[in-house]
């Protein structure tokens, strides 16, 4: 397969497929220019990609212009430029990248992860001065409140969000938790209106507030004064373990598909996981409704992730027959029933990696992510469920010109880009933070 270049080309989805096209549903082709070509602020979505129909809030950080030659530069004088600059700095600096970042960005990190290792690794490296995040802005954020004070966390380009991670705002989760106060009081109750108690002799919780990673440092604060905690897609399992031993119940926001999956696959009925849609009247619910769930699903989503479809499975599996399909846990729940498995980004990896030469993969998650994996494991056949390629357009934003801005700023002395957390958000955060560092996956 080819994997995604710094200007996105129209790519073959399946080894003896024809080039797909950008047409149709959420993808749009000016994804193909430079980031800086794109409105900023962003005036409707997210701009072309896979979120470009989601609303962009208002106030949604903005990338300024950078200097022209970074603008200009061939891919190689960029690579020439980061390259130096990285050697300059040595230790002074960590490049970190998501799975999800271009092949051309990904070179450059130091190391690479999905969001619960990185999160590991923005705490393990306190030498350093300055981490330049290449993720996106909630990533960003959790590293500046793990990391130690005195360190420099850097995003090279702030517009650089997740749709996701804005279908969930303080004000509207305030709510939420007050109407919820308001139906069952702080502490769980029995039929009789008994208040149970936990292992420990103290009042089980009504409520447990569990966010995904995929999150602004303001939830992962709420979680951390309201007894709750922050789970990512690698250890969500362990994590509602952990609450469901605090609480009666779960609110689970923003994605409901991750939510929703992993409840699912522990027990939980689905009559017994109400979505709660923010903007009606007790979420859309009756108050006995809300009184009979184990897990409220807030109604979330990932713009790239719901694009997979049983149609897709079904097609995949008749073009090759025998092959494992592998979905990404924030795919809708029929996708992930469907798959033989799913599981987070690490998770998909390692299955890849562990397989015996000649396997056929078809993979529903990120298509820069699938791209490197078919690259590295050319003894396989691997390729992405979606026919029409449509990457994450915020994390896409992550140019090489922008890491070599700022890498060459760090080189003369001044930071720029830098994500501060403010200290009462980042001291209430870190809390619900740690509590997901302790929830170590079952390996």
């Amino acid at each position: 397969m080819t994997s995604v270049a710094t200007r996105l080309t129209l790519l073959p989805t399946r080894p003896s497929g024809t080039a797909a096209t950008l047409e149709g549903g959420s993808c749009n082709a000016a994804l193909t220019q430079d980031p800086w070509e794109f409105p900023a602020p962003l005036s409707a979505g997210y701009g072309p990609g896979a979120s470009q129909d989601d609303a962009a809030p208002a106030g949604s950080p903005a990338q300024p212009t950078i200097p022209q030659r970074y603008r200009d530069a061939s891919p190689e004088e960029l690579d020439a430029m980061i390259t130096a600059a990285k050697r300059t700095l040595g230790e002074r600096a960590v490049v970190m990248g998501h799975f999800y970042q271009r092949d051309e960005v990904v070179k450059h990190a130091d190391f690479i992860g999905d969001s619960f290792q990185l999160a590991q690794q923005a705490k393990a490296h306190p030498e350093a001065e300055a981490i330049v995040f290449c993720g996106v802005h909630f990533m960003a954020e959790t590293a500046d409140i793990l990391s130690r004070g005195g360190q420099s966390v850097i995003l090279p380009n702030p517009a650089a969000g997740c749709s996701m991670a804005d279908m969930a705002d303080a004000d509207s989760v305030e709510e939420c938790w007050a109407d919820l106060m308001d139906v069952f009081g702080p502490h769980a109750t029995d039929a009789h209106g008994r208040t149970i108690m936990g292992e420990d002799g103290e009042p089980l919780a009504s409520v447990i507030p569990v966010t995904y990673m995929n999150s602004s440092a303001a939830l992962k604060a709420f979680c951390g004064r309201n007894g709750g905690i922050v789970c990512t897609s690698s250890n969500a399992r362990t994590v509602l373990d952990w609450a469901f031993g605090r609480g009666q119940r779960v609110l689970f926001f923003p994605d409901q598909h991750l939510g929703r999956n992993t409840a699912k696959a522990m027990g939980v009925p689905l009559e017994h996981m109400p979505l709660w849609d923010p903007r009606r009247e007790l979420g859309g619910n009756t108050a006995q409704v809300l009184q009979d769930s184990r897990v409220i699903l807030w109604h979330g989503f990932c713009s790239v992730h719901k694009r997979f479809t049983v149609g897709q499975i079904e097609k995949a599996r008749a073009e090759y027959p025998g092959c494992t399909v592998i979905v990404h846990p924030e795919s809708p729940m029929e996708v992930v029933d469907a798959a033989d498995s799913s599981g987070s980004t690490d998770h998909i990896r390692k299955a890849v990696e562990a397989a015996e030469p000649g396997q056929t993969f078809a993979i529903g998650t990120e298509i820069n992510m699938v791209n490197r994996l078919a690259a590295e494991h050319p003894e396989h056949t691997i390729f992405c469920l979606d026919p029409v390629i449509c990457p994450c357009s915020t994390m896409y934003r992550i140019h090489p010109g922008y890491l070599a801005w700022v890498l060459e700023e760090l080189v003369a002395g001044r930071v720029v880009n830098q994500v501060s957390v403010a200290e009462d958000v980042a001291r209430e955060a870190s809390v619900a933070l740690e509590r997901m560092l302790a929830a170590v996956p079952r390996a």
